[in-house]
C-alpha cells in the first residue's frame, strides 16, 4: 500500500449503549491490514467501562467511569483517543472509519464525511431508528475533537446496490419508490467481508450461487452470485425478513394497521413493539439470546427457536429462487458461527435440496460442515465488519496518496 506509510486506522461501530473499536496498520501485500488494538466502551449513558486488548486478547487498558460522570461522546472519545495516541508510538492517526447502517439512495460506496454528507445521513434516521443516530454521534464528536483527521462512513446498505430493480422494488405507487421507498438491505459490511474472504479461502466457491446467513441478534440472508448481492431479506428498514432477537421480521402490514386502528397504539408504541419487544424475546417471554433459549426448558422458548429455524430455512429456499439454484450456504455472525444446533436444524429442513450436514464437523465448528454426499456446499465463516471498514479506509488512504503523488509529479 504505497503512500499510506504507517498511519494507524481506527474503526468505530457505535450502538445505543456501547461502542466497539479497533486499530489497524498497513500490513503485507498478503494480509493488507495488521490488527493492533481492539476493544469497546460499554455502559454508555449509565456507568461507562472502557476495555482495550492487544491482538492476543490480553488487556492493555481499562477505565471505569462512575455513574454520575460525564457520559457524552466528546468526553468518552477524548479519553479513548488520548489513550490510543499514547500507544501508537508516534504513528499518526490517518483515518477513522465508521459503520453507518443506512446510506439511502445516494451512497453506494464509502464516503469521506463533511457537513453536507453528515446532514444527509441524519435525514435517514427514521429508516434506521435503532442505529443511525448512534452511528453518527461519534462522527460529530470526532469532528470537534480531531477536526483534521478524515472520517470515512462505510454503509451497511452499500453492498446491496448491485441487486436488480425487481429485488429492490416494493409494490407501492411509483412516486413513493422515486422518493426513496425501496428495499435497501443491510449487514452489507458483513456480506462484503465474507465475499472477499471466500475469494482467498475457497475460490472454487466464491463465484457460485451462495446464500450467506448472517444470524445474530439482528439476522438476515444475502443471495450472492459472483460475489455480488442479488437479493436479501431486509428491506427499507432492518425490520424485514427473518425473526430476530427483538425484531419481528416480515409481518402482515394489515397487522400493523390493526394495532394502530383497533388497539389504539401510537406510532411510537408500535415502533417500540416492532423493534424492541418482538422477535425471540416476544415469542418466548424469556430472552432475546439464542443461548438462553436453547438452554431453557420453557416450551415458549422452544417455540421461539422453532420459528427462527422455520423462517430461516424458508427464506434460504426463497433466495435459491432468486439465484436460479443453490450451490452453497455460508453461516456467519453470532448464532451462525456459534450455534451448531441451529445450523443443524436449518439444514435438516433443506434436505429436499440435497443439503446434508456432517454432525461431527458441525459440532466442531469447522470451515466445511457438509458431508461429502451433500449437493450443497455448507460452510461456517466468521465475519469481521471492523476489518472490512479498516480495508475501506486503507483503500481510501492509498487512493488519496496516489492522487497526491500524481498531482505533484
Amino acid at each position: 500500500m504505497a503512500g499510506t506509510g504507517d498511519d494507524a486506522i481506527l474503526t468505530i461501530n457505535a450502538g445505543s449503549s456501547s461502542l466497539k473499536f479497533a486499530v489497524y496498520r498497513p500490513g503485507s501485500d498478503e494480509t493488507r491490514l495488521r490488527a493492533d488494538l481492539h476493544g469497546q466502551i460499554e455502559g454508555i449513558g449509565t456507568a461507562p467501562h472502557l476495555l482495550m486488548r492487544d491482538p492476543d486478547g490480553s488487556t492493555v487498558s481499562e477505565t471505569r467511569w462512575p455513574a454520575d460522570a460525564e457520559h457524552d461522546y466528546d468526553h468518552l472519545l477524548d479519553s479513548l483517543l488520548n489513550d490510543l495516541e499514547n500507544r501508537l508510538a508516534g504513528s499518526p492517526l490517518g483515518m477513522v472509519g465508521h459503520r453507518v447502517v443506512h446510506g439511502g439512495t445516494r451512497y453506494a460506496a464509502p464516503v469521506l464525511v463533511d457537513e453536507e454528507v453528515l446532514a444527509e445521513l441524519e435525514d435517514l434516521t427514521p429508516l434506521a431508528p435503532l442505529h443511525q443516530s448512534h452511528n453518527l454521534a461519534p462522527i460529530r464528536a470526532l469532528r470537534r475533537l480531531r477536526p483534521n483527521v478524515p472520517q470515512l462512513a462505510c454503509f451497511d446498505t452499500g453492498f446491496h446496490r448491485t441487486m436488480p430493480s425487481v429485488a429492490t422494488t416494493m409494490a407501492l405507487p411509483r412516486a413513493l419508490h422515486e422518493a426513496g421507498m425501496r428495499r435497501y438491505g443491510f449487514h452489507g459490511l458483513s456480506y462484503e467481508f465474507i465475499a472477499r474472504r471466500l475469494r482467498s479461502l475457497a475460490p472454487e466457491l466464491a463465484d457460485r450461487r451462495l446464500v450467506v446467513a448472517h444470524l445474530g441478534n439482528g439476522a438476515s440472508l444475502c443471495a450472492l452470485h459472483h460475489g455480488r448481492s442479488v437479493d436479501t431479506t431486509m428491506g427499507l428498514t432492518g425490520l424485514d425478513g427473518l425473526v430476530m432477537g427483538t425484531r419481528t421480521g416480515s409481518i402482515d402490514p394489515g397487522a400493523l394497521l390493526y394495532l394502530l386502528q383497533a388497539r389504539g397504539m401510537t406510532p411510537a408504541e408500535l415502533e417500540d413493539l416492532l423493534y424492541r419487544r418482538a422477535g425471540l424475546l416476544g415469542i418466548s417471554g424469556v430472552s432475546s439470546d439464542m443461548r438462553t433459549l436453547l438452554a431453557s426448558d420453557d416450551p415458549h422458548a422452544a417455540e421461539a427457536v422453532e420459528l427462527f429455524v422455520f423462517r430461516a430455512a424458508r427464506e434460504i429456499a426463497a433466495m435459491a429462487t432468486s439465484l436460479g439454484g443453490l450451490d452453497g450456504i455460508v453461516f456467519t455472525a453470532g448464532i451462525g458461527e456459534h450455534a451448531p444446533e441451529i445450523r443443524d436444524r436449518i439444514i435438516a429442513r433443506l434436505g429436499w435440496l440435497g443439503a446434508e450436514i456432517d454432525p461431527e464437523a458441525n459440532a466442531a465448528g469447522g470451515f466445511v460442515i457438509g458431508t461429502s454426499r451433500s449437493q450443497i456446499d455448507i460452510r461456517v465463516l466468521p465475519t469481521d465488519e471492523e476489518a472490512m471498514i479498516g480495508l475501506h479506509c486503507l483503500e481510501q488512504l492509498s487512493a488519496t496518496a496516489d492522487l497526491t503523488e500524481a498531482s505533484s509529479s
